[in-house]
């Protein structure tokens, strides 16, 4: 791994940070009009098409995608899709920058889920920040007051479902290009979209009054171009936001472009307030601060002992 162009991996990695966020805005922005499973199936498309035009020949060809894996990467696109389904389902009822802030727990349950799993050796400061940052998550979620939300546990679904996926992918890492798990992933999302359209695409469960499960079980229903070429645009910022992840980390140390993926919540909360009108308020930015300050102290603390890990805590990533 080059460890001589950190502009160029910086660069890289607040570019990718920068179109999963306006992926996520996009999303949320549907969210009140299309069924989540309808969106993440043209984007699926839109994404598919990026990976297999661009960025497999930049990576080399078509028979990259030849896999002796195949059962990994079914693993991996279950866990993939469903991280994704419930953040974007959390999207639809929580605020953009509180979602993402409680997703940004998956770093701090990666190295939780490394101890029970891969038998990995955390010391008592890791496992401080661990309870630090669900600290944070605690205070954002407010249990037992008025502005606790049972839709808010969904990012956090997310993040576990996530640190699975990285559990996973680690063991493919030597063996798979991006290109290759990009394509698996979307193919997985497609097929699982399609799945759900025919379970619930007629909307016979609809009608709910929360906006997440209207957000799952709301017929589909026709397009107009405007909002399908924003959803192609999506899955396109998908693609390419997670080929830029994979520059990012080809171009420097992982210990100094992790570090720059939390741009991606500064980025979420300027979209909130510009899109969404959604301030948060005193009791949100100190959860923010206290998940922001333990996802770095745990970042900071694997690079120094050379074991940052390459996949990027971002639920959007294909």
């Amino acid at each position: 791994m080059s460890s001589s162009r950190p502009l160029l991996a910086v660069s890289c990695a607040v570019g990718a940070s920068m179109f999963f966020s306006i992926n996520d805005m996009g999303i949320k922005v549907l969210s009140s009009d299309y069924a989540l499973h309808q969106i993440v199936l043209i984007r699926a498309v839109a994404a598919l098409a990026v990976t297999l035009a661009i960025l497999v020949p930049l990576e080399g060809g078509w028979r990259i995608l030849k896999t002796r894996r195949p059962g990994m990467h079914l693993l991996r696109g279950l866990l993939v899709v469903a991280s994704n389904m419930f953040f974007f389902l959390g999207l639809a009822s929580v605020s953009l920058a509180e979602a993402t802030a409680i997703f940004f727990v998956a770093p701090l349950m990666i190295t939780a889920m490394s101890v029970m799993f891969l038998r990995e050796i955390v010391g008592w400061p890791r496992w401080l920040a661990v309870g630090v940052g669900l600290a944070g998550v605690v205070i954002m979620l407010r249990p037992g007051t008025e502005a606790f939300q049972v839709a808010a546990l969904l990012p956090i679904l997310a993040a576990l479902t996530y640190g699975a996926l990285v559990l996973t992918a680690r063991l493919m890492r030597l063996s798979e290009t991006a290109s290759t798990m990009t394509f698996y992933v979307q193919l997985a999302f497609a097929a699982a979209s399609a799945a759900f359209g025919v379970a619930f695409g007629d909307g016979r469960f609809s009608g709910s009054d929360s906006p997440s499960l209207e957000f799952l079980f709301r017929p589909w229903q026709p397009v107009p171009a405007v909002d399908v070429a924003v959803i192609v645009g999506v899955g396109a910022m998908s693609a390419f936001g997670g080929y830029l992840f994979t520059r990012a980390y080809a171009n420097a140390e992982a210990g100094l472009v992790a570090p720059f993926e939390y741009t991606a919540l500064v980025m979420a909360i300027v979209w909130g307030i510009l899109v969404f009108g959604e301030w948060p308020d005193a009791v949100a930015f100190l959860g923010m601060s206290l998940i922001l300050a333990s996802g770095l102290f745990v970042l900071w603390r694997e690079s120094r002992r050379g074991r940052v890990h390459v996949e990027h805590p971002r639920p959007s990533v294909s």
